[in-house]
């Protein structure tokens, strides 16, 4: 509703596996997928008009389809830093080298994405610590704002009128990321 309340146009979808999508779970195939869905966006939007929006697990994906494309901007809501790493305070006690099978590294592409970076983040979120946020901030410090929610968890920053007039200010384009020609010319790379 945030969206649609300033008109813009939503696409969402459901990774392989998720939700109501079919298909095999696989990295690869869902970083495919996600780039397909940009492709036919972009046939009928130009990119100065795309927004890509990542939330928890999609943020590494939002991030890597940002840093392959040229999006207005990319926003990313409670972002994890590394899927690692974020799994790794949890399951600790496992050998994750040889379990884990998607690696989705927001902190890699993140460094490549050639936009605005939005990051929204509840204070207290209990699943992917704010801290996370603020690493990767700081692997794109020039590019990227970072909004806390102070006191949001994980599931619940849409309950917070502090979140929706952040995402109301950034969509009207009034945070100030110093964002001008000289800086995307030095970061076309």
């Amino acid at each position: 509703r945030d969206f649609t309340r300033s008109d813009y146009e939503v696409l969402l979808i459901d990774y392989r596996g998720f939700g109501k999508s079919t298909g095999k779970r696989a990295e690869k195939a869902i970083y495919k997928d996600s780039q397909y869905v940009y492709n036919r966006v972009r046939s009928w939007y130009p990119e100065e008009k795309i927004i890509i929006y990542g939330r928890s697990m999609g943020s590494g994906f939002a991030a890597k389809l940002a840093s392959k494309n040229n999006p207005k901007m990319l926003i990313l809501d409670a972002p994890y830093y590394s899927l690692s790493q974020l799994t790794s305070r949890w399951l600790f006690f496992l050998p994750l080298s040889i379990l884990l099978k998607y690696h989705i590294r927001t902190d890699i592409w993140i460094k490549y994405v050639k936009c605005p970076i939005y990051i929204i983040h509840g204070t207290k979120d209990g699943l992917i610590p704010y801290r996370s946020s603020v690493r990767l901030r700081k692997e794109a410090p020039l590019t990227t704002r970072l909004i806390p929610i102070h006191g949001g968890k994980h599931n619940n920053l849409t309950s917070f009128d502090e979140y929706h007039n952040h995402l109301d200010e950034i969509l009207q384009g009034k945070y100030d990321l110093i964002f001008d020609k000289s800086l995307k010319d030095f970061l076309d790379f």
